[in-house]
């Protein structure tokens, strides 16, 4: 069987993963992302109780951002340049790192940084590329102005003025990327992992 001229086999399964891999590894991240966490999770060894706190304080301001980003997206319609979007350009992907830094302090295990490290060189600069180049052609002109003065991953301290009503919605939060889930299973692996400290 085939779809849009290649085989089912291709479209879907281990061989769309791989292509994926290669070439558009943006679609991926969240799988991985999600995949490193759970194994975080599952073979975590925290025995200090302080720095279980710091990591979980991570995760939480990493959750907090991912949420206050989502809510600000109007997908395709138009170009966020308000709330966390006039400090940095990819703040979700922010988030992302302070998750995956907490969950690295928190689980214990010291390998946990270098694989967090490989992952962010191996996603995001491809991943970023590939947003900013979207972007670009969607918001023309009105992106430029806005990604000369506010960075990719490091926020700036003053923020971009556009004039935006910076207006969240919970809805929004959630309909975007389902992030009020994505927070209750972040906060459900922060509990687990806490269970040998007890």
């Amino acid at each position: 069987m085939e779809l849009q001229g290649k085989p089912l086999s291709e479209r879907i399964g281990f061989t769309r993963f791989f292509r994926d891999l290669k070439y558009n590894r943006h679609r991926t991240r969240q799988l991985v992302g999600i995949s490193f966490v759970i194994l975080l999770t599952i073979l975590g060894k925290p025995t200090n109780a302080g720095l279980y706190i710091v990591g979980a304080a991570l995760v939480v301001l990493g959750m907090a951002v991912r949420m206050w980003a989502s809510g600000h997206v109007r997908k395709n319609k138009a170009l966020a340049m308000s709330g966390p979007y006039a400090y940095v350009r990819h703040p979700q992907y922010v988030g992302n790192h302070l998750i995956a830094l907490g969950f690295c302090v928190a689980s214990g295990l010291w390998w946990s940084y270098f694989v967090w490290i490989a992952l962010g060189f191996f996603y995001y600069p491809q991943t970023i590329a590939h947003e900013d180049q979207h972007l670009a052609r969607s918001f023309p002109g009105v992106w430029e102005a806005w990604a000369k003065q506010t960075r990719a991953l490091i926020p700036s301290l003053r923020p971009y003025r556009s004039g935006q009503v910076a207006e969240w919605s919970f809805r929004q939060s959630l309909r975007q990327n389902g992030e009020p889930i994505i927070a209750a299973l972040l906060l459900l692996c922060l509990y687990i992992l806490h269970i040998p400290l007890r």
